[in-house]
Formats: C-alpha cells, sequence, structure tokens
C-alpha cells in the first residue's frame, strides 16, 4: 500500500527524489598541522561527537620542507584508532607542488590497507577548473576513485571559474582562503581586510565570499567560510561567525584553534525559538496531508516548508553535548 501523504517522511513529501542533494556536512571544519595539536584534535572529536570535522594539514599549517614526514604522520593518524567518526580529512599539497603526487601515494597507500580513507580531501589553490581535475585524476590513480573532494578558492582564477568548479561532480564542499585572496592582491586590499571585522567590510572579498556560497548552493555543494585568526577573541569569532551564517549563506566554517570549536558550533545553531516555530509548521504541515495551513496568522505551504524542514536538519548536525538539542521524540522520529 502506497503511504498517505501525511505519513510521509518530510524529505519525501517536500523534495524531487530525482534532485541531486545537498551535502549535510558539520558545520565546523578543524584544521591542525602539527603532531600534537592533531592528535588533541582527534581526541576532542572522540569526546564531543563527530558534530565537527577535523582536516590534518599538509600544507599551510605543517612544517615547510618535511612534507612526506607529514604525510606519514598523517597517515598514521587517520589509520588509527583515534579516527573513530570516520570525519577526518586531510589537506593535501597544491597540485603543481613538487611532492604533490608522493605525499598523495604515501596517504592513500596507507589508508587503503588500513581501510580507513579519509573523508574528503582538500585541494588548496588551484588556478583553475583544469588545475582541479588534475588533482581529481591523481587521486584516482592512487586508488582514491570516490573519496569526496574540497577546494579552496583562493586564487583570481579559481574565483572567476568557481561556478564550474562547484559543478564538478567530485566537489563536496568550497572553501574561501582569505589570506592567500588577499595577498593574490599585491598590497591592493589592505592588511585590516584580513581581520575578523574587515573581512566583512571589504567589497573585493565580501563579493568573493558571496560568489563562492552562490555557486555552492546552485549545485547542493557546502560553502565553507574561512578562519578568523583572533582565536582568543571569542566575541569576534562569535560575530563573525553568525554574519557568515546569516548573512553570506555559509553552511559551515573554517576552525583553527580548539577554543574556536564550541562558539562555532553556537553560531551555526539554530536559535530554540526557531527550532520550536520549526517543529511546529512541520508537524501541522504532515497533519495537512502538506496542504497550506496557518500558523499565528501566517500562511504556509510547501516552499516554506522546505526552509523550515532544512533549519531543523541544521538543528540535528549542531547537536552535541551540552548544546541544545531536538526533543528526543523529534530526533526519533525524523531523524532516527
Amino acid at each position: 500500500m502506497a503511504p498517505t501523504p501525511s505519513s510521509l517522511h518530510p524529505q519525501q513529501a517536500l523534495f524531487d527524489p530525482e534532485a541531486a542533494a545537498a551535502t549535510t556536512l558539520p558545520v565546523c571544519d578543524h584544521y591542525a598541522g602539527v603532531e600534537a595539536r592533531m592528535r588533541k584534535s582527534l581526541e576532542l572529536q572522540a569526546e564531543m561527537g563527530p558534530v565537527f570535522d577535523v582536516t590534518l594539514d599538509n600544507e599551510d599549517g605543517a612544517p615547510v620542507g618535511a612534507e612526506i614526514e607529514q604525510a606519514h604522520c598523517i597517515a598514521e593518524l587517520l589509520c588509527s584508532d583515534l579516527n573513530c567518526f570516520g570525519r577526518v580529512g586531510v589537506r593535501l599539497l597544491a597540485v603543481d607542488h613538487s611532492k604533490f603526487e608522493e605525499v598523495l601515494a604515501v596517504l592513500l597507500s596507507r589508508a587503503l590497507a588500513a581501510g580507513k580513507l579519509p573523508a574528503y580531501l582538500m585541494c588548496p589553490k588551484p588556478r583553475s577548473l583544469a588545475d582541479l581535475q588534475r588533482a581529481v585524476a591523481a587521486i584516482d590513480r592512487q586508488g582514491g576513485a570516490g573519496i569526496p573532494v574540497h577546494a579552496l578558492i583562493e586564487t583570481h582564477g579559481a574565483l572567476a571559474e568557481v561556478a564550474a568548479i562547484a559543478a564538478h561532480p567530485r566537489i563536496e564542499s568550497l572553501s574561501f582562503g582569505l589570506m592567500d585572496f588577499v595577498s593574490a592582491h599585491r598590497g591592493a586590499i589592505p592588511r585590516w581586510a584580513m581581520s575578523a571585522d574587515g573581512q566583512f567590510d571589504h567589497p573585493l572579498v565580501v563579493r568573493a565570499k558571496l560568489e563562492i556560497a552562490a555557486a555552492c548552493h546552485a549545485h547542493a555543494k557546502t560553502p565553507s567560510h574561512c578562519v578568523v585568526t583572533e582565536f582568543k577573541d571569542s566575541a569576534a569569532l562569535r560575530e563573525s561567525a553568525e554574519k557568515a551564517s546569516r548573512l553570506l549563506g555559509f553552511t559551515r566554517m573554517w576552525s583553527i584553534h580548539p577554543a574556536q570549536i564550541q562558539p562555532i558550533l553556537d553560531a551555526f545553531a539554530p536559535t530554540v525559538a526557531e527550532v520550536d516555530e520549526a517543529i511546529a509548521i512541520i508537524d501541522a504541515a504532515q497533519a495537512a496531508a502538506w496542504a497550506p495551513i496557518r500558523h499565528r496568522d501566517a500562511l504556509h505551504d510547501r516552499a516554506s516548508y522546505r526552509f523550515f524542514w532544512q533549519l531543523l536538519q541544521r538543528a540535528a548536525r549542531t547537536s552535541f553535548p551540552g548544546g541544545p538539542q531536538l526533543p528526543a521524540e523529534v530526533r526519533q522520529r525524523w531523524f532516527a
């Protein structure tokens, strides 16, 4: 017997099953490139749960000149029991780096042997779609076919082709590389544009962020916001995360210090009032077989139901010990 409309799960009722599903990654991507910090990050993830990803860094956050040694260290951690949720990725070298292929071979050979592939591979500094295609081809040659690929948009060429990069079938997420992007302007963008406040004020920086976010949403990919380097300023971080989430459309953000993880989770999580309203509207919509309803003197139909359902999905992704939680009945009914 076919299910009645009122028994349909919100995802079934509100979205075309043939359409590409949007990626639903954890809202925080935590970077670490020094062994002690990488271990600490994995231990923190084991404690808090997979509410944030850990990216082990073999590029800008790692020692220069020790790329192969770093690759072996990353592979050891990736394949260890510290990687208990399978939500650990790796930032590679740029595709034109002389040791790109060698680093990739070390990582993937050990990961394949242990049966613990990275959750994703981050490709930094592509200058074009062609650079990304070269990186993906190399990943596939080394046995990494099927591993999701993330890319850093931090060059003029990548920004010019951001829509095509976002459309690539292996791309899962695009991040904005603030520091390299500002540096690529050869002093034409002032230093303050790299600060927590300035990066939301300078027109060229804001334009880049908006183009990345728009390209990702157009192709059902995850836009990931850049770092805030003032890691001891929790108020600045919280304000930046809220602007990234609520004004610029980013659904994920980088952390470069353990103290930044919790504020990012808090900022990207819906408020209790937003969650309560969304539950009430989706409940009423389901009871009405997904026909239009009236809620607090406002009319809603499937167009707005999609918004409220996606808000609840975000609430589910940002639930963590000690933080805001979906009611147990709601989690069991819709997210079990």
